[in-house]
């Protein structure tokens, strides 16, 4: 996304951009983010095999919130000054959609494939939904609901494998230290979207973003300053130095900007429901860039999600 906002960031709230919005191009923004995202598992995989997470996440934040910060300043001519409110809203975001994210991301691509990490996404509109209506008791329509129930059931073939029944009778064989870890990464998502609804209501996407990065970046070195030294190689393959760039650029600047902006737009629960086509990208990337199975479950699961999306985005 090139242009900021249109309007006073001050005053700035959702609706004028929801009429001034075409749905066809909110849609087609939001899906070039999900194949954005879904590179993220490709890239993660590589890296995450020459270094642990904690690195990672710093060196993809160290160049994301740079990159931020001068786009900032070339579009909206820098960062807004923040309310208090603002403040622990914009630090939320970094604790959940950067920090803990990511972490959690990181540790599940070194004990998983990309593709089958990547189906585990399809799980964060169910989540966003669930805790949408608990939390505001936003109404979701049978639909919606149907929607919902179709994305699950897709997640859980992929998850299982194909194998439902074995799932229900022995969670333990399907969900390991990885599974946990990304099950662990989508809460961490969920909250990150529902809580910029309330920071996008006095901040543009570009600035509650850099904003929530800079707060990312300082949690993450914050707990790499703490914690016992991680123990990697000294050199790092120029493939993984690639793999943080893309993963700065590629999967955080330009993805999180248009996923803001979707909320803004749709709201968080039509906004996350997109993050289904990640799994359908991923395991689509997975199998093509990194020679992995290509399982039925996975095809028939994907279908489902697909199917999901459509229902219950479907005006």
């Amino acid at each position: 996304m090139g242009n900021s906002m249109p309007g006073d960031e001050s005053t700035m709230t959702m609706l004028p951009i929801r009429s001034e919005t075409p749905l066809s191009a909110v849609y087609l923004r939001l899906t070039l983010t999900a194949a954005l995202w879904a590179g993220t598992f490709v890239a993660g995989r590589v890296v995450a095999l020459e270094l642990p997470p904690l690195p990672i996440a710093i060196g993809r934040f160290g160049i994301a919130v740079v990159a931020l910060y001068l786009w900032a300043r070339w579009t909206e001519g820098g960062l807004p000054r923040l309310s208090l409110r603002q403040l622990m809203e914009t630090l939320l975001l970094g604790l959940t959609g950067v920090c803990l994210y990511n972490l959690f991301f990181l540790v599940s691509l070194s004990e998983m494939p990309a593709s089958r990490t990547a189906t585990f996404v399809a799980l964060n509109p169910v989540v966003v939904s669930l805790l949408m209506f608990a939390l505001f008791r936003e109404r979701l329509s049978l639909k919606r609901w149907a929607g919902i129930g179709l994305t699950l059931l897709g997640a859980l073939l992929v998850i299982s494998r194909g194998n439902l029944t074995a799932l229900a009778g022995d969670i333990e064989s399907s969900f390991g230290r990885g599974e946990i870890a990304m099950s662990m990464a989508v809460l961490s998502w969920a909250l990150y979207t529902i809580i910029g609804r309330n920071a996008l209501k006095g901040l543009s996407p570009l600035s509650a973003t850099t904003y929530a990065a800079i707060w990312g970046l300082v949690l993450l070195v914050g707990a790499y300053l703490v914690m016992p030294a991680p123990d990697f190689q000294d050199v790092v393959s120029g493939q993984g130095l690639a793999a943080i760039v893309y993963l700065a650029i590629g999967g955080t600047v330009v993805p999180f900007l248009w996923y803001y902006r979707g909320v803004a737009e749709i709201g968080p629960a039509r906004t996350s429901v997109f993050t289904n086509l990640v799994p359908v990208f991923g395991v689509l990337f997975g199998v093509v860039l990194l020679g992995e199975p290509l399982l039925m479950s996975m095809i028939v699961g994907g279908g489902l999600v697909v199917a999901g999306l459509i229902l219950t985005n479907r005006t």
